[in-house]
């Protein structure tokens, strides 16, 4: 027999985020492709870093993380969303976001299972459950509220149906879940008996005065809720792949114990830092993100209508979905590349979000940039005018 590579293998490739990544350093380009958030990392969280690898915590930790992080995750949970959790039982500390959920779907799910996905949907999280023999199916949102109904739920779900994902605010589109949404997905998901996958990392990336609400603290979800989140994006410290899940300890155990065996732990004097930034950053920090996200959405917003790219403002996140059909080319790739080649801005074509073909007529920007960067791709958009 010859070698050969496993039959996952096929199933996983680069995602287009990295390509147009590539794409990008090759022309030398603005990337506003991969969702990087290019703010400074605050103070404390620097300095925890740093004063902890003085301190010798360079060493492994508890599979589930250091006490000090987690309690500091359970409190801020508690100010702002009034989730109630035991520190000790019911958080996990990941290696990133996606590495709790990954540890998730292998604690929780079984090949030939069926989750149902909102789309337009975050990749990572399709190709982690394929390459797991997981089956994602799909929700169409549709804008430009990027609305839903029951009966849209009820003609997806299945006898092997066994979750919902819910990104919220929602990468791509940038939709913030209101609590009448939630409401009917937690009623479906108790009516089926579903585990409920929330993907909460922009949950302080919310504009225009809505309210980010975690669906853990609606009645009757606490047990079948597994929220995950980080400190990457909020912190600006996505190298540091610092994520949690939250959830009943019976999942946080298993959960925590695949995470061991995948990740072993989270960079321990990283934890530290997050840790100091949590206890030391108040309210003020938090709203200071949004007001500064959305300052730079309805500016980039604004120059993506200016120059015909109609952008579907988001609630939430630091993304936008603008149309492209305007733009050379069949394809959204081929209208992203075009995009790149003539304004060296890069973007992410739309199809990286579908599983059909409504992606073909879009493109997602991210503007979460310093606003030098930022300044720079909207002087380059203007030349489509």
């Amino acid at each position: 027999m010859s070698l050969k590579v496993s039959k996952r293998r096929p199933l996983v490739a680069q995602s287009e985020i990295r390509n147009m990544t590539l794409e990008c350093a090759r022309v030398s380009g603005v990337n506003l492709a991969q969702g990087v958030c290019d703010l400074p990392v605050p103070g404390p969280v620097i300095e925890g870093a740093e004063q902890a690898m003085r301190a010798g915590t360079n060493i492994y930790t508890r599979f589930d993380g250091l006490p000090r992080l987690r309690g500091a995750i359970a409190a801020k949970q508690r100010r702002y969303t009034g989730m109630d959790l035991d520190p000790d039982n019911q958080v996990v500390v990941s290696c990133g976001a996606t590495g709790a959920f990954y540890a998730a779907c292998l604690a929780l799910l079984d090949e030939g299972d069926e989750v149902l996905v909102f789309e337009p949907y975050y990749g990572y999280h399709i190709v982690t459950m394929v390459s797991l023999g997981i089956k994602p199916v799909y929700v169409t949102l549709e804008p430009p509220e990027w609305g839903f109904a029951a009966e849209d739920l009820e003609r997806a779900v299945t006898k092997r149906t066994r979750a919902i994902v819910l990104n919220t605010p929602s990468n791509p589109a940038g939709k913030v879940f209101d609590r009448r949404e939630l409401e009917l997905i937690a009623d479906f998901a108790q009516s089926h008996d579903l585990f409920v996958f929330t993907d909460e990392i922009y949950e302080h990336f919310v504009f225009d005065g809505r309210e980010h609400i975690a669906p853990a603290t609606l009645p009757g979800m606490a047990r079948r809720t597994i929220t995950i989140s980080g400190l990457s994006k909020v912190f600006a410290v996505t190298g540091w792949r610092l994520g949690y899940a939250l959830c009943d300890p019976e999942w946080a155990l298993a959960i925590g114990h695949f995470s061991d065996l995948v990740y072993v732990c989270a960079p321990a004097p990283l934890q530290i830092g997050a840790a100091k930034g949590l206890e030391e950053l108040g309210p003020d920090y938090y709203q200071g993100v949004s007001d500064d996200h959305q300052m730079k959405r309805d500016r980039f917003c604004g120059v993506l209508r200016s120059v015909g790219l109609t952008p579907h403002v988001p609630a939430g996140a630091y993304y936008t979905l603008a149309d492209v059909t305007r733009l050379p080319g069949e394809t959204a790739k081929e209208r992203a590349l075009f995009l790149l080649e003539k304004t060296g801005v890069a973007c992410v074509p739309g199809s990286a979000f579908y599983s059909g073909p409504v992606g073909e007529t879009l493109a997602r920007f991210c503007f979460a940039k310093e606003m030098d960067v930022l300044e720079d791709a909207m002087q380059r958009l203007g030349r489509l005018a």
